[in-house]
């Protein structure tokens, strides 16, 4: 009977040719390691914040009046209203997290070289949209760091020349932030922007699966084949690596659900201490700060002292890595068969990029503002140097075939 319905399902549907297509039927590299648990545990966290995102707005109200008190009653009143609070609230920082290590796998191994230029820029559109749908969700709470701190972002537009003022007052739709902007910005943050991540997330997999996954020696596996056309060095993604990525899905949970049941605040790095308390236009806190994971990018900003080129080196700084696979000049993909430039380089951008994080964190000062110079300086100068480094150091042979 089964058999039989599968059939009038395809006749109908793709659903068998979509399923051998993506899963059993589509080879992947035999030698993924721990980092290509990422990708998976990303699908994961998403499908996590669209299921508890979707049962807090059922008691959430929108409103600039109720929007804190229902909060607060999701987290009193409401039977599990807690926990799926901080599964939400937790699951934003998981994501980042995730794609944070996500892409730098991709940096790593060279995931964003031809032919998987297209891969890349659709996984850096669901990192930009991921940025607008957690700076939209940020306000919700209309606590006084999601007040100030939507009123600090916004206000950078009004550095743009001519139409600055214009399209600051068109993004909160009022003269000051109120629960007009409250407003859409939830509609944004429930309906449009979910949307466009998950038909983004499904051309990402397309792309993927189109190209083939890139692997820890950045080698081809469709050369070699065998005599039924099934890649010597690959396995089938079901039931190998479905079955792989259930193991790291079990020890993500694990680290999840510590967090979530004894530091769901993060020390106010998850949730600040400042946004258990209602939004006052009249009070400002003593440190205006975002959530941890724009952390680098405003240490850029403030460490350009003029508004303008600050808000400039900000976007430049999300907008470079759009064109890395053209800058990228190596013969290699991976890191393994690099020269040291590029090694050295790629450690220098990424403590670099962690150092920006933490002087966001914290209040400024001249010393701090110093560091974050020579830090957003060395930010840049990673992708600047690039095709020069890339391009004229000395590489190590690749292998024909993955080395296990």
């Amino acid at each position: 009977m089964m058999s039989k319905f599968m059939e009038w399902v395809d006749a109908r549907f793709p659903a068998t040719k979509m399923w051998e297509e993506h899963l059993s039927k589509y080879y992947a590299p035999k030698n993924f390691n721990f980092f290509y648990f990422f990708g998976s545990l990303a699908l994961l966290v998403l499908v996590n914040q669209i299921v508890t995102g979707v049962w807090l707005t059922m008691s959430y109200t929108p409103s600039a009046e109720q929007a804190f008190a229902s909060v607060e009653y999701i987290m009193r009143d409401v039977e599990y209203g807690w926990i799926l609070r901080y599964m939400h609230s937790t699951g934003a920082s998981a994501f980042f997290m995730v794609v944070y290590l996500h892409m730098f796998r991709g940096l790593l191994y060279g995931s964003y070289q031809k032919p998987r230029e297209l891969v890349w820029i659709f996984g850096m559109l669901i990192y930009l949209m991921l940025m607008a749908e957690a700076f939209m969700g940020y306000l919700l709470p209309w606590g006084q760091m999601s007040y100030w701190g939507a009123q600090v972002i916004i206000s950078l537009f009004g550095a743009i020349p001519v139409i600055g003022a214009d399209l600051t007052q068109w993004i909160r739709g009022d003269y000051l932030i109120s629960g007009i902007t409250l407003n859409r910005f939830f509609a944004l943050h429930v309906v449009a922007l979910p949307i466009v991540i998950l038909g983004l997330v499904v051309l990402h997999i397309l792309a993927l699966h189109e190209v083939g996954s890139n692997n820890p020696d950045g080698v081809d596996i469709k050369k070699f084949k065998d005599e039924n056309g099934k890649p010597i060095d690959g396995i089938a993604f079901h039931p190998y690596y479905t079955v792989k990525d259930i193991v790291g899905v079990v020890v993500f949970l694990f680290v999840f659900c510590f967090v979530l049941f004894f530091f769901p605040e993060m020390g106010g790095y998850f949730l600040e201490k400042p946004n258990f308390e209602a939004a006052n236009p009249f009070k400002t806190p003593d440190h205006i700060a975002p959530v941890w994971y724009f952390t680098p990018f405003y240490a850029i900003l403030r460490a350009v002292p003029d508004k303008l080129l600050g808000v400039i080196a900000m976007g430049a700084a999300i907008a470079v890595l759009f064109v890395l696979p053209w800058l990228d000049r190596s013969p290699v993909k991976s890191m393994r068969y690099k020269g040291w430039m590029s090694k050295v380089w790629l450690l220098i951008f990424c403590v670099s990029f962690v150092i920006l994080g933490v002087l966001g964190v914290l209040s400024p000062t001249p010393g701090r503002t110093l560091l974050s110079q020579v830090c957003t300086f060395l930010y840049f100068a990673y992708f600047i140097l690039m095709p020069f480094y890339t391009k004229f150091e000395k590489t190590k042979p690749v292998p024909e075939r993955v080395t296990g």
